[in-house]
């Protein structure tokens, strides 16, 4: 039961903990003690150090911890063309925290003409012999948060144009990211899953949006992202319901959108949190049609308390009821740091997290 492609029988979503140099890096730069250039050296020898972590817990994937980025979503999104980073006058709301009053708006046409993270997969790929995993938001992250709140007014009249050029926008990013090499792409798109939540369908009909169409919208504009995806690139989704600082936003299990999440949209895996009873039973997983696979987020990012062994393969012995074991996979059930400012764990505790889910892949799948 080898996998040779991703997703990994052991593997993880993206981001890790920022370590201690590159926190007093990053003050330094917003202090004006050091330079861009200074900060991006530090950058470099700590995703070098991270990299060789990985590699060394046995992971056949790795990632650069996103440690170049402070948000997960919005350091991409604003170097869509079109797109413009903005302070807000509050954050996001999550249970009991606010994220930093960043925000994003829609100044021009969307499209894509070049981005600094290609160079930051290269530089990754560069510094393993692994498969190099990028990972970048969805593109329903540029329309969920704020829907057309978030686009200048008269720009778009006419939202079908709006969501025919984000996905096209998309397409060109994807080829440009494989074009640089890379293999393993993930669209982090986590407004499916806070399509299950009865509060947050209820905010998205409260400003015009309707939540029965929603989901069907975004899913085109990810089979528009992928409609001439290479056969040898992996493309998996990962969702969430909300990651920042250990809290969340969003509950409710996948069932809503199983059918659509699984059979309408052209990816190869799912990372999917099952951490909690929030995201509810493993039930949808009947939907998974041969040849996809899901990644059980069965270990939570959220804490340092670490899941015993036992407790995880019955978990996944409960999954592989409604979908065959072949094609399931482990992983914890978010990044570790969806922002700079990270979940509330230790360093250590993240990578006994990731080196358990190693070890158990290895234990139910025999070799990974």
């Amino acid at each position: 039961m080898q996998r040779r492609t991703p997703p990994f029988r052991a593997d993880m979503v993206g981001s890790l903990l920022r370590t201690a140099p590159l926190k007093a890096a990053r003050e330094a730069r917003d202090a004006g003690t050091i330079d861009d250039a200074a900060l991006a050296a530090v950058e470099d020898a700590e995703i070098v150090k991270l990299i060789r972590r990985q590699e060394a817990i046995g992971l056949k994937a790795v990632t650069d911890g996103e440690f170049r980025r402070a948000f997960w979503h919005y350091d991409f999104l604003e170097h869509l063309d079109g797109v413009t980073g903005v302070w807000l006058d509050q954050g996001v709301q999550f249970q009991g925290v606010q994220l930093k009053p960043k925000g994003l708006r829609v100044t021009g046409k969307i499209g894509f003409s070049g981005h600094p993270m290609i160079e930051h997969f290269r530089f990754l790929a560069a510094n393993t012999d692994r498969v190099a995993k990028m990972t970048i938001p969805g593109p329903s992250m540029l329309h969920y948060r704020s829907g057309r709140g978030m686009i200048n007014a008269g720009l778009y009249p006419d939202m079908e144009a709006y969501y025919a050029d984000l996905g096209a926008a998309y397409a060109k990013a994807v080829r440009a990211f494989y074009d640089a090499g890379c293999r393993y792409l993930q669209l982090d798109d986590i407004s499916f899953a806070y399509l299950c939540d009865p509060e947050q369908r209820a905010m998205l009909a409260a400003r015009g949006d309707d939540p029965e169409k929603q989901g069907e919208i975004y899913a085109g504009m990810v089979r528009t992202a992928l409609a001439d995806k290479p056969a040898d690139l992996a493309v998996t989704m990962h969702l969430c319901r909300g990651n920042f600082r250990s809290t969340f936003i969003a509950s409710g299990g996948y069932e809503p959108i199983a059918d659509l999440l699984f059979n309408a949209m052209p990816v190869d895996g799912y990372f999917m949190e099952w951490d909690t009873d929030r995201a509810g039973g493993f039930e949808p997983l009947r939907f998974l049609p041969p040849g996809k696979s899901v990644v059980l987020g069965l270990v939570t990012s959220k804490t340092g308390t670490l899941e015993a062994k036992d407790d995880i393969r019955r978990r996944i012995e409960e999954a592989a009821r409604f979908a065959p074991l072949d094609q399931l996979c482990l992983s914890p059930q978010c990044g570790f740091a969806s922002t700079e400012e990270g979940n509330t764990l230790a360093e250590d505790e993240q990578w006994t997290k990731l080196s358990t889910i190693v070890e158990v892949a290895d234990e139910v799948w025999g070799g990974r």
